[in-house]
């Protein structure tokens, strides 16, 4: 089974994509592979850094890899948090803080259109291909659910009455922006014919 390495040791985001790919392909964490190296996201846009990571790993390591950046987008904010979803409140990872920051900053929006954006760059034997994955919804008024991460529990997609957050594992992966972005990578190794 062909092996590639996923340039992130977020454990929910390697627990999204293992299960799109289960039994496709070993897929490697940074762990796996012995990389323990702060890969610094200094891109202004999700596609500079998904790049940035899959071409550390593949420059260092030299293996077939991939690096995504994604985040939350709310139109009423001027396309914030962006590249700044993981640390929009200061810290990273605070997601309780980050969606304080959200929300509070919305608190007098009518507008509470929302997307979330995936990009993935993906290295393959030397040439890199992006795929992108985005998700329609809106932001709601106050946390519901507790399953997902980051700032699942206020994001509800469009044509749903429930968050991610309330969605299960398997409901958020049939839709997800991560999703998507992971299934055209997906159908592009299976062109490939090379595992």
């Amino acid at each position: 089974m062909q092996q590639l390495v996923f340039a992130t040791n977020n454990s929910h985001k390697l627990q999204e994509v293992a299960a799109k790919i289960a039994g496709k392909i070993k897929l490697l964490s940074l762990d796996d592979i012995g990389c323990h190296d702060d890969i610094a996201e200094t891109g202004s846009t999700f596609r500079e850094n998904a790049s940035i990571k899959s071409h550390y790993i593949f420059k260092k390591y030299g293996l077939n890899c991939f690096g995504d950046d994604s985040g939350l987008e709310i139109d009423a904010l001027n396309g914030e948090p962006g590249v700044y979803s993981a640390r929009y409140a200061g810290g990273h990872g605070n997601h309780e803080a980050n969606m304080d920051k959200v929300l509070e900053k919305l608190k007098n929006q009518t507008s509470r259109k929302a997307r979330f954006r995936t990009v993935i760059s993906l290295i393959w034997n030397g040439k890199e291909i992006f795929f992108d994955g985005v998700i329609e919804g809106t932001i709601r008024q106050e946390r519901s659910g507790t399953k997902g991460f980051g700032y699942d529990p206020i994001f509800e997609p469009a044509g749903y009455n429930i968050t991610f957050a309330e969605m299960s594992l398997e409901e958020k992966n049939n839709i997800s922006h991560r999703a998507l972005a992971v299934e055209q990578l997906v159908d592009f190794l299976e062109g490939c014919n090379n595992y």
